[in-house]
C-alpha cells in the first residue's frame, strides 16, 4: 500500500472533522486587531491572490491565530503582519491543501510550487493555527506520489513530533511513523558519510554560495538527530520500544559525532568538515553552527559560542543575525553574481532556527555567556528588519530573501529589479522562516510540550507592565496566557496568570516560569515532553531540574 493511499484517507477524514468551535477569546477582543490586517491589506499591491485573498484576511486570522497584546509595536506590528503573509501561502490543491515558500511560481520547485526546503519552518509557525486541516493536507503531502521530502534538507520527524506537542493529536502523529522512518533510512543511505556524519552540499541546505562550503554540515546532522529523537518518542507511544532503543541509539551516535568532529575548540564554534581523508574544518563560522541547539543536541559547556551572537566582529549587526562572521576575510555583502548568497547577507532563515535555539538555550541549564534581555535585542531587531521604505517613501512591513545587515536593503530584490527580472518581486511575502513561533514559544515563553503540563517561561523584558496571548488552542483546549504587573489591564489579577477553558490553572505574582495541568479530558498519556524536558514532580519546573538531553 502506498504512503498516498494510506495517509489520505485519514487525513482527509481529519480534515473532515468539526473544528471546535472558536473560542471567545478570555481576555482580548478581536476586532480591537482587525486594524493590522486592513493596514496591511491598504498598502498591499497583492500580485496573487491565492486561496485566502485580502479580502478573506481578516475572517481567516481572527478564527485561527492566537491574539497578542504588548507594549512594543514592532514586535506586535510583526507578528500580525507574518500571520497575515503566511495566510497567502496556504494553498489548495488537487491532493488537498499545502504551504508554499514563493508566492509566484519558480522553476526549482515541485508539483504546486512546493518545496520542502523551509518545510520544517512551516510546520512550527502553522501548528498554531487552529484549524489542523491545513497542516494535515501538508505534512501528508510530502509523503505521497508528489511529495519529495529529500529535495532539500528537511527536519521533517521533529518538526511533527513538535507539532504534536501543540495539538495533542496522538492518532495523526503516529499515523505517520513507518514514513518517517522510512525517510530517515533513505537519508542514512545517500547522505551518510564513511565517518558517521551525514554530509550534504550546501546548495542543497538551501545555503549556496556559502563560505564553508559542502561536507558534514551542522545543519543535516543537527536535523538528523532531531528526526531521531522525534521518531524514538513517537515510537514510544506506540509501544515500540524496539524501535524506540534503536532510534535513540542512533541520535546519541550522532550527537557523539558532531561535538567531537564538528566542533572547534579553537573558536569555541561548530563548523563544516569537507569529506575525504585528513580534512579540517572550515576556516570561518556561520550562523548555521547554532542549528544543533534547535534540536537540544549540544551539551552544556558548549554554550560558549552564543558569544558570537552578541560580537559585531561574530554575527551581530545593525538589520539582524548574519550568516559569516564578520571578522573573517571572505565574509562579504555583493551586489554582483548570484542573488542569495549565504556568505555574508542576513538569511531570515538563518535567523529563526538561531533564535529558536537560543530560546531552547535559555529553558535549558544555567549559563552566564547570554541571556533573555540578548534574545529579545536580537528578536526586536528582526522584527524591525522586516520592512521596505517604497518609492513614496512609506515605510511598510516586508518580508523577503537575503538582506544588507548594514542598511536593510532587500539585496534579491533589488538584484532582480536591476536586472529587468520578469519577477522582480519573487521575493515578496517570502515564506522562509518563522517569526510568529519566536513570539509564542520563545518571547511569551509557551514551551510545547507531550503532556498535560502547561508550561510558560516568559523572556520578556522586566520593564513591561502587561502582555496578553489568548486564543490559543493547544492540546485540544483554549488556553491564555497574561502578565499584568498592577492588575489594572486585564483585571484577572496581577502578576502572571495562566487560564485553560476560562479555568486559571496556574499563577504567580511575580513575572517567572509558571505550570499548570490541564484537564484529562485532552486524551493525552504520555509522560514525555518535548524539547528535551522531563516533567518533575515539584511544579512550577525550575531551572535546576531541566533536563539535559535524551541523547546523553
Amino acid at each position: 500500500m502506498t504512503a498516498m493511499k494510506r495517509l489520505i484517507p485519514l487525513f482527509t477524514a481529519l480534515s473532515l472533522e468539526p473544528l471546535a468551535a472558536p473560542a471567545q477569546p478570555l481576555v482580548l477582543k478581536a476586532e480591537a486587531f482587525r486594524h493590522y490586517i486592513e493596514d496591511f491589506n491598504r498598502n498591499d499591491d497583492e500580485l496573487y491572490k491565492g486561496s485566502f485573498p485580502n479580502t478573506e484576511a481578516w475572517d481567516f486570522l481572527k478564527d485561527n491565530i492566537p491574539l497578542l497584546d504588548c507594549p512594543d509595536k514592532d514586535i506586535a506590528v510583526t507578528y500580525y503582519f507574518r500571520w497575515w503573509s503566511y495566510r497567502k501561502h496556504i494553498k489548495q490543491t488537487p491532493d488537498g491543501w499545502i504551504v508554499d515558500e514563493f508566492l509566484p511560481n519558480v522553476g526549482w520547485t515541485g508539483k504546486f510550487n512546493s518545496s520542502n526546503c523551509a518545510a520544517g519552518h512551516h510546520i512550527y509557525e502553522g501548528r498554531w493555527l487552529a484549524d489542523p486541516k491545513y497542516l494535515n493536507d501538508y505534512i501528508a503531502f510530502w509523503f505521497g506520489k508528489n511529495g519529495d521530502p529529500r529535495r532539500y534538507s528537511f527536519w521533517v520527524a521533529d518538526a511533527v513530533w513538535q507539532r504534536y506537542c501543540v495539538t495533542g493529536n496522538r492518532t495523526e502523529a503516529l499515523h505517520l511513523l513507518p514514513d518517517l522512518i522510512a525517510n530517515f533510512t533513505e537519508w542514512e543511505k545517500s547522505q551518510r558519510d564513511a565517518s558517521g556524519l551525514y554530509w550534504q552540499t550546501d546548495d542543497r541546505d538551501g545555503m549556496e554560495m556559502s563560505i564553508g562550503g559542502s561536507g558534514c554540515r551542522a545543519t543535516i546532522n543537527s536535523y538528523q538527530f532531531g528526526d531521531a529523537l522525534a521518531i524514538a518518542r513517537l515510537a514510544g507511544l506506540a509501544g515500540k520500544a524496539d524501535v524506540t532503543r534503536e532510534y535513540r541509539e542512533k541520535a546519541q551516535a550522532i550527537k557523539k559525532l558532531v561535538q567531537e568532529k564538528l566542533w572547534d575548540s579553537k573558536a569555541d564554534f561548530f563548523k563544516v568538515l569537507p569529506r575525504g581523508e585528513n580534512k579540517s574544518l572550515a576556516d570561518v563560522c556561520e550562523l548555521h553552527g547554532y542549528t544543533p541547539w534547535y534540536f537540544n543536541l549540544p551539551d552544556p559547556q558548549f554554550a560558549v559560542a552564543w558569544k558570537q551572537t552578541i560580537d559585531p566582529r561574530g554575527f551581530f549587526a545593525p538589520f539582524g543575525l548574519t550568516t559569516a562572521e564578520q571578522r573573517n576575510p571572505k565574509f562579504t555583502i555583493s551586489y554582483a553574481g548570484h542573488e542569495c548568497q549565504w556568505n555574508g547577507p542576513v538569511w531570515p532563515f538563518s535567523t529563526a532556527v538561531t533564535l529558536t535555539g537560543l530560546a531552547n538555550l535559555l529553558n535549558g541549564p544555567a549559563q552566564d555567556v547570554i541571556g533573555a534581555k540578548d534574545y529579545f535585542e536580537l528578536l526586536k531587531i528582526y522584527a524591525k528588519s522586516q520592512r521596505l521604505r517604497l518609492a513614496d517613501g512609506r515605510v511598510v512591513p516586508w518580508i523577503d530573501e537575503d538582506q544588507n545587515p548594514v542598511n536593510g536593503d532587500w539585496i534579491a530584490r533589488t538584484l532582480l529589479m536591476q536586472r529587468g527580472s520578469k519577477i522582480p518581486d519573487r521575493g515578496k511575502d517570502y515564506n522562509h522562516s518563522t517569526f510568529c513561533d519566536l513570539v509564542i514559544s520563545g518571547l511569551i515563553g509557551l514551551r510545547p510540550r507531550a503532556d498535560d503540563t502547561v508550561e510558560v517561561n516568559p523572556l520578556v523584558p522586566a520593564a513591561w507592565d502587561y502582555f496578553c496571548l489568548d486564543n490559543i488552542r493547544y492540546h485540544g483546549h483554549w488556553l491564555t496566557i497574561l502578565y499584568d504587573r498592577m492588575g489594572e489591564r486585564y483585571n484577572k489579577g496581577k502578576g502572571i496568570r495562566v487560564f485553560s477553558d476560562g479555568k486559571e490553572i496556574a499563577a504567580s505574582e511575580k513575572l517567572t516560569r509558571v505550570a499548570g495541568q490541564l484537564s484529562t479530558q485532552s486524551g493525552i498519556a504520555s509522560p514525555e515532553p518535548s524539547a528535551g524536558w522531563k516533567k518533575y514532580e515539584d511544579n512550577p519546573v525550575t531551572p535546576q531540574n531541566q533536563f539535559k538531553g535524551e541523547a546523553d
